[in-house]
């Protein structure tokens, strides 16, 4: 059943099956570990279907890679003033020696080329090693390995078919479905006991998935560690020796280890990180040793939490309980090991300053992995309490350049206020602004909105896409420009909507994102209208529970930013025409997108505004009579994803009406 297996089109075929006559494996003495990448017979046994000389091979190179793996994290150089010394010429002699005792051939034989290391990280050889195993009648082996890359390769819908075939085959056993590379921190069993209130068995299985969340991180930096070779790049000129060493190497080496904490945190098959991995792990710690009795441990987990979020609130409060409880006397201290590796986070902050420096100074690029949320929680409450004062003087001089990035800037414009900000709405960087638009141009907007049930865009009117009792209005800028061009609608209601969607992005790339500029991702004045007679015992929500940037998972209690989400959206805003309708008030929610932590009335000129991602689940309440209207906006730093319409509206706009700019109270006339 497999002879179409999609193994024979993966588009890394020849990588994965080394077809490169670069090296040939050939016999090796006991000992000596054969380069994981020359397997130039795989292909050759492959595609000639000697499946038991293919499976060998696979099975040496993926033996191989493990090796390779295991000698770079024991070969990672030791921390200065660990107990170890380095030897003489420091820790790249340190790494080389011990690199050249325990690979055989010499570590520069195990290089392998970017492709092939890509491929044997996402499992491809298990794909292939599956077929073999099937085609031998190993039934067990080849469940093991297609259950192994399909773990890590979940939207693979040929490796979902052949899993359910082999779920049908007779003779095949439940315990064959094993990850043969599963990752000890990901195990679910502390969790499950946590649920069943087996609070026991929660702390043993909690605490060894700590343990080894804290090693996987160690490893992942440890591999980080050695030769960096980039054969996607083209050199554009030939580096100096200063550029070669610190940009070239070691500024890779320190962007590689700041992956690390979101790749220890990412399940595999996931493309986006659980965030606050091993905080929640002392969180849940931190409540199962107190109702197992332990109070002790209790609070040494919400010590160890305080460390990554001083100015948690309940976990301050359980701080003090715990105090009362133990005694004022007693010692409360976080872990060791979270101190003793540089507090985690505070040794990612110091070599974020470095990869800075090589950005400023030595032409590099750096994504940072760091959500804007985690960066304002360091900036806002890090700094001021908890933490001893040595460590207080460093995050400030480190976060000093990183935190002015985030500061809450001035508003652009006068007249407008700042009616609730995050702190009164419960969240973190929500804000409400009004008189953003005065009621005569709310007028003329609504005005506009009429074209939208009339020659929208593919709406016209119809049932929401959102719930079946309420109809959906929906107009884009381009749209409303090219409908004044045709004379359908007044021109100067089409400008107004642009000018008025430009407004709200000065504003709040004012204010969220000083001297970093926003691009507009998406922008559509958008109607909302109940159906008459459909409104009786109506249950559900005009817009259910979401995040903007990432796919809301309530029960799992995370936001995976990956697709269909628009990962790329960095801010939201709503900017309301009217409020002569009943119902339709946005609210924020926690994660379970159940618990409503604030809400917002829509009214003329108000403009609701907040970051898109897993901080700020939100929906709309049911618009149960009369019509809803708002300018949904939608923003993004990065320029490759901006909204390509909006220029083209621009220039058509531009060249039409030749500098007649309408009046807009505090406006101004930009296309980004």
């Amino acid at each position: 059943p497999f002879c179409s297996s999609s193994a024979f089109s993966s588009p890394s075929l020849a990588s994965l099956l080394c077809l490169s006559p670069r090296r040939r494996p050939g016999r090796t003495s006991p000992g000596r570990l054969v380069p994981f990448d020359c397997c130039t017979r795989t292909g050759a046994a492959y595609l000639a279907r000697d499946w038991a000389r293919a499976a060998e091979l696979l099975q040496r190179a993926l033996h191989s890679y493990a090796g390779l793996r295991a000698a770079r994290r024991a070969c990672a150089p030791p921390a200065p003033g660990g107990a170890l010394p380095f030897p003489r010429g420091g820790p790249g002699r340190w790494e080389a020696a011990c690199l050249g005792r325990r690979l055989r051939p010499a570590p520069s034989a195990h290089r392998a080329s970017s492709a092939v290391r890509r491929d044997f990280e996402r499992r491809e050889p298990y794909n292939y090693l599956q077929v073999a195993f099937f085609k031998l009648k190993k039934l067990d082996q080849a469940v093991s390995a297609a259950h192994t890359f399909f773990v890590a390769n979940p939207q693979h819908l040929q490796m979902r078919e052949d899993i359910e075939k082999y779920r049908r085959m007779s003779g095949v056993k439940s315990d064959s479905f094993r990850d043969l590379e599963a990752t000890p921190h990901w195990v679910r069993a502390g969790v499950q006991h946590y649920d069943a209130d087996e609070y026991l068995q929660a702390v043993a299985s909690l605490e060894e998935s700590l343990t080894e969340a804290l090693s996987a991180l160690e490893e992942c930096r440890a591999l980080c560690e050695g030769p960096w070779e980039d054969e996607d790049e083209e050199e554009q000129m030939q580096p100096g020796l200063y550029e070669a060493i610190a940009g070239t190497h070691y500024i890779q080496v320190l962007k590689c280890r700041q992956q690390c904490v979101l790749e220890i945190a990412t399940k595999p098959g996931r493309i986006s990180a659980t965030e606050d991995f091993i905080p929640s792990h002392l969180d849940l710690l931190q409540f199962a040793y107190s109702q197992a009795g332990n109070q002790t441990l209790a609070a040494e987990c919400a010590a160890s939490y305080l460390l990554f979020y001083p100015t948690d609130e309940p976990m301050l409060e359980k701080m003090k309980q715990y105090h009362t409880e133990l005694g004022e006397g007693a010692a409360v201290t976080a872990r060791q090991v979270l101190i003793t590796r540089g507090l985690y986070f505070l040794r990612s902050l110091m070599e974020k300053k470095l990869i800075y420096y090589a950005v400023e100074h030595l032409g590099e690029t750096f994504n940072d992995p760091v959500s804007n949320s985690i960066i304002l929680l360091f900036c806002c409450g890090f700094t001021k309490t908890v933490v001893r004062i040595h460590f207080r003087i460093v995050l400030q001089s480190l976060l000093m350049p990183v935190c002015a990035c985030f500061s809450i800037g001035p508003l652009p414009f006068e007249g407008i206020a700042v009616t609730m900000d995050s702190q009164q709405m419960n969240g973190t960087q929500r804000v409400v602004f009004d008189r953003v638009l005065t009621e005569s141009e709310c007028k003329d907007l609504l005005r506009l909105t009429k074209a939208a049930g009339e020659a929208g865009d593919g709406y016209r009117a119809r049932r929401s896409p959102h719930t079946p009792h309420e109809r959906f209005e929906g107009l884009t800028v381009l749209k409303a420009v090219q409908l004044a061009q045709n004379g359908d609608v007044e021109w100067r209601d089409a400008k107004l909507l642009l000018q008025a969607s430009e407004k709200s992005r000065k504003i709040i790339e004012s204010y969220f994102a000083p001297g970093k500029k926003l691009h507009f991702s998406f922008t559509h004045l958008v109607c909302r209208t109940a159906v008459d007679g459909e409104q009786e015992g109506r249950m559900d929500l005009s817009h259910p529970v979401h995040a903007d940037n990432c796919l809301l998972d309530p029960e799992g209690q995370e936001c995976w930013k990956e697709p269909p989400a628009y990962v790329y959206r960095d801010y939201s805003g709503i900017l309301y025409l009217n409020d002569d309708f009943q119902g339709g008030g946005l609210f924020f929610t926690e994660m379970d997108s159940v618990t409503v932590t604030a809400e917002v009335r829509p009214k003329c000129g108000r403009l609701v505004a907040f970051s898109s991602g897993k901080e700020n689940p939100h929906g709309v309440w049911a618009v149960s009579r009369g019509r809803r209207c708002a300018v949904a906006l939608w923003y993004t730093h990065s320029q490759e994803h901006a909204e390509q319409v909006k220029g083209r509206a621009g220039e058509i706009n531009t060249s039409t009406f030749k500098g007649d700019q309408i009046p807009l109270r505090n406006s101004f006339w930009v296309f980004p």
